[in-house]
This record gives structure tokens, C-alpha cells and sequence, in this order.
């Protein structure tokens, strides 16, 4: 709700000018009241316009934009014209800005407009062009589509294109992925492999890539393949091979490790070459020391120095899922298919954190069909691929109780 993405970003003070806003229109104290959104946007545009304190401005525009993240077509605010016009003139930068992506929301073609030159205009900052394509793509606006993929060779908004191309798909797009694949970095080719298992023609593609070898089997992570294997079927094991599974007891497995795992063993491990094997097989979802995904929990405060903890959680990592971390799969009504795990849900939106992209927001009314998997999205069997002194490695970084240099 727009309440819930202002509160915490505004001082109690701005809460008090909303609040007198409130009454001067309603005559009732807001807390008096259940307030729509339609109301609460009212209420804020009028308490912007009636502040000369551009911080308060601008956690209460932030606050707005976080709300509506994720709808269209939304009919603008009472006084949204003259508050646009307002703050069309301010010398703030960021004040503009946010107008700029509110008026986008509220159907201002213009604005829009604007949004798509900046995009491809190089000269502007990073962090504008990356808005304004965010702010494009969750309109859906089309004369995008056609540039995405020239904009993956631009250096500053390469991994945003790629992942675009799934909400405004056109023909062949996924093949024309197929055909940089080998040119990009090893960032950049995940996102093409998660890109390619959010819908059915897509997948189609990534079967051809695997088929033809554009694509090897170890570059798709095993929570991709269970996706791949919901969405392709047969056509993926066939190409892929079976989507791994663990097959042997825990406790065999768990004491089949910890016979490698010995005191001295460990004291001749390496840290650093540990920390680079998280990096690698853990870093997507986990962080550690700050460093890493947020899909799954940091495990800078976990239990991580007992082996016991740390073999069952890798070995059988579905084995207790907790709720906040269960893997949920969402299919869009325009086919898009989503997997991750749920970051915030309110009546209007779901936001996903992904392992490629930790914010993921879908309207309700675009989901046909969600479901929880009783699948963790940490893979089976990780251990299982690693070489006995990569295994040593990794625990011994995990064991560790401050960060260390990573060693190549």
C-alpha cells in the first residue's frame, strides 16, 4: 500500500503536514479513517505541494514510486498537473526525476517520451538511463522492444536489455540472444539463461542452443533446469540430460563428507581459494561479509561454523525450508514464467527476488497462476560437483569469522 512504502522515509514532522493536508480536505483526522490509494496519493501530492523542504519532497515522491512500483494505466492524483509543473521548474535534480517516472505512471506520453531518448541517449548518467529503461519496460512500452537488442552491447544497461526482451519479447528476439551468447561475459550469459527459461518460445530457444552447443549444460544452474523442465518438458531432459536429484540418504552422504572433512585437512585449506568457491556455487543467492546475492539468507550470522549444520543444509537443502525462502513460480497472463522467492506482497503486487535480479514486482492482475514448490531453489548434489579440495576450500572459508582475501 502507498502508506507502508512512505512510512520509514519521512520525518514525523512530514507526517504531521500530511496529516493537516488530510484534515484541510476531509475535515476528519486521517488516522480516523481507512483511507484508499486513490486518497492517499491525493493526500500527498497536496502535502508536496504545500512543502518548501525538498527532502520532504522527495521522500514523499520516493515514497509514491515505491508504492505504485509495478502498475499502469493509473488515473493521476488530484493536482498532479500543477504539482508536474511545480517541480518541472525546481533545480533539484532528483525531484525532476521523480516527476519525471510518476508522470510516466500516470500516462503522460511525453514524459514517456522523454524516458526513450534518454535511454538511448549515451551522454546521460547511468543512473538515468537505467530509470528511465526500468520505467519503460514496466509500462511495456513498445517502440522499446526494437532497440533491445542493440542496447545489449551498451556496456551500462546490458544486463537490464537482456532481461527486458522476457516482458517485451518480438520475433526471434531469443534466438538473436542465442547469437551473442558467446560474446558476452559470464555475468551477462547467466541472465541469458535465466532470461530464456521465463517463457515457453524462449525455452524453445534455449533447447536449440543446448542442442546446437551454443549453451553447455553446466552453464544452466539446476534451479533453472527444474524451471526448464516445468516449461519445456521432454525436448529440455533430452538436451539437458535428467535434472539432478538427491538419490542417496542424507546420512550416508552427510557422513561420507565428514570423513574428508578432518581437522587436518582443514588446517591445510585454503581460505581465500575458499572464498572464491563460494563465489562461484553460492554468491548468486547467499551473502557472506556483505558480498553476494539476496535470494537466500546471509550466512554471515548462521551456524556455519558447526560442520553438522553446514553438511545438512548443503546436502538436503529441502529438507526444512524456511517460509520466507520456499521457491515460488509465477506464470504471467502473457507468459512470462518467474521463479524466486517472495521479497514483499501487499493486494496489489507481488515483488520476487530472483537470483538475477533482486526485485522482481508483478501486478496481480497479471499473475494467471502461482505455486510454492516443496523445492528449495538451492540445488541437490552441489557438493557432489566439486573436486575434494574445492569442498575443503569452501569450508574452511565458511568456517571463518572475518573476511579474507579472495586467492584465485
Amino acid at each position: 500500500m502507498i502508506w507502508n512504502s512512505i512510512n520509514g522515509r519521512v520525518k514525523p514532522a512530514t507526517w504531521l503536514l500530511v496529516l493537516t493536508c488530510f484534515c484541510i480536505g476531509h475535515g476528519k483526522p486521517a488516522w480516523s479513517q481507512k483511507l484508499t490509494d486513490s486518497q492517499a496519493l491525493d493526500l500527498i501530492v497536496a502535502a508536496v505541494q504545500q512543502t518548501p523542504d525538498a527532502d520532504v519532497q522527495a521522500a514523499l515522491l520516493e515514497g509514491m514510486l515505491q508504492g505504485l512500483e509495478g502498475r499502469r494505466n493509473l488515473k493521476p492524483p488530484a493536482g498532479w498537473a500543477q504539482l508536474q509543473q511545480q517541480l518541472a521548474a525546481s533545480n533539484e535534480s532528483q525531484l525532476k526525476q521523480s516527476a519525471q517516472r510518476l508522470a510516466q505512471m500516470f500516462g503522460d506520453s511525453a514524459a514517456t517520451e522523454t524516458a526513450f531518448r534518454i535511454v538511448l541517449n549515451r551522454n546521460a548518467t547511468t543512473d538515468e538511463r537505467r530509470k528511465a529503461l526500468a520505467a519503460l519496460t514496466a509500462q511495456r512500452y513498445q517502440p522499446l522492444s526494437a532497440k533491445l537488442i542493440e542496447l545489449i552491447d551498451d556496456p551500462e544497461l546490458q544486463l537490464p536489455a537482456i532481461r527486458a526482451t522476457s516482458v517485451l519479447p518480438t520475433k526471434n528476439v531469443a534466438d538473436q540472444l542465442l547469437k551473442k551468447y558467446r560474446s558476452l561475459d559470464l555475468a551477462a550469459q547467466r541472465v541469458v539463461v535465466e532470461t530464456l527459461a521465463t517463457r515457453k518460445d524462449f525455452a524453445a530457444a534455449m533447447v536449440r542452443g543446448l542442442n546446437s552447443g551454443t549453451i553447455n549444460t553446466q552453464d544452466v544452474p539446476t534451479y533453472v533446469a527444474r524451471s526448464m523442465r516445468e516449461i519445456a518438458g521432454k525436448s529440455f531432459v533430452d538436451a539437458y540430460g535428467e535434472v539432478q536429484e538427491l538419490k542417496q540418504d542424507t546420512a550416508a552422504t552427510i557422513k561420507k563428507y565428514k570423513s574428508m572433512i578432518t581437522p587436518t585437512a582443514l588446517a591445510k585449506a585454503d581460505a581465500g581459494k575458499g572464498r572464491m568457491v563460494f563465489k562461484k556455487t553460492c554468491g548468486a543467492c547467499h551473502k557472506m561479509y556483505g558480498d553476494g546475492g539476496s535470494v537466500g539468507p546471509d550466512l554471515t550470522g548462521s551456524n556455519r561454523a558447526n560442520l553438522d549444520y553446514l553438511l545438512l543444509n548443503s546436502v538436503d537443502p529441502s529438507g526444512d525450508v524456511p517460509e520466507g525462502y520456499r521457491t515460488v513460480i509465477v506464470q504471467t497472463i502473457d507468459g512470462r514464467v518467474l521463479t524466486g522467492v517472495i521479497a514483499e506482497e501487499d493486494n496489489q503486487r507481488v515483488i520476487l527476488k530472483t537470483v538475477d535480479n533482486p526485485r522482481v514486482v508483478i501486478a496481480k492482475d497479471e499473475i494467471e497462476f502461482r505455486k510454492v514448490s516443496p523445492k528449495s531453489m538451492m540445488p541437490d548434489g552441489q557438493l557432489d560437483q566439486m573436486k575434494p579440495a574445492e569442498l575443503l576450500n569452501l569450508v574452511k572459508y565458511m568456517q571463518t569469522t572475518s573476511q579474507v582475501e579472495a586467492v584465485k
